[in-house]
């Protein structure tokens, strides 16, 4: 593994980078944690070992900050700061795991092998894009062709249902169970009414139809 350590004691950080050397992975090392927001977002690591009590920037803005960038490399907080509330604040703060010193260096050894052994973790979509629409889960908001489109509630999730399944047939029942969460026929045309007010904003305006109807079975929506 690569693994930032982020310590401003040398003799911590020489002991704790000089036991990571040994049992086989690479260490950065720095003692600055506006200095290890920077590097960290030039070089790629497996976990980050961070203290909370650093100049530059103190250790639970680094992280909030590394987490604001969109980091998810694992990290564990290294620190003496062992209060019940304190250990808290820095999980809640993007930590993975929390650590209190003096420590025994296998059990950090144990901790950072487990944080690294963690499946990386998926990046939540905020844009979905189909052709030239663009549905924007943050904002609420969509576009086609550089031109805002005003949608209500349920039209919205409506076309994120049928963005997010690009390609696919979707049936009148999925759409039901996913965007009204019916898990019956209710005997009325909400779909379909639906389908043909988002057609009226998102395809009817412009020259090439984004939704399609498939026969008998539901819609796909495809450029």
């Amino acid at each position: 593994m690569r693994v930032l350590v982020v310590e401003d004691d040398k003799r911590t950080s020489d002991y704790v980078r000089q036991g990571l050397i040994e049992a086989g992975h690479i260490v950065d090392a720095l003692a600055d944690g506006r200095e290890a927001l920077a590097h960290a977002g030039k070089v790629s690591f497996d976990v980050i070992v961070v203290d909370r009590m650093l100049p530059g920037l103190d250790g639970l803005s680094l992280v909030k900050g590394l987490r604001a960038s969109g980091t998810t490399t694992p990290i564990l907080f290294l620190t003496a700061i062992n209060g019940v509330d304190d250990r808290v604040e820095g999980l809640e703060s993007g930590g993975d795991d929390y650590l209190v010193k003096p420590f025994a260096f296998s059990e950090l050894l144990a901790r950072l092998n487990a944080l690294g052994r963690r499946p990386p973790a998926q990046v939540e979509k905020t844009t979905l894009v189909v052709a030239d629409l663009e549905l924007d889960l943050v904002r609420r908001s969509c576009r086609r062709a550089d031109l805002s489109i005003d949608l209500l509630p349920r039209e919205f999730a409506l076309l994120e249902y049928l963005m997010r399944n690009q390609s696919r047939v979707v049936t009148r029942t999925m759409l039901l169970e996913q965007v009204w969460d019916f898990h019956f026929d209710p005997q009325t045309s909400v779909v379909e009414t639906h389908i043909s007010r988002l057609r009226a904003k998102i395809d009817k305006p412009f020259s090439a139809a984004l939704i399609h109807t498939v026969r008998h079975i539901g819609y796909s929506m495809h450029a």
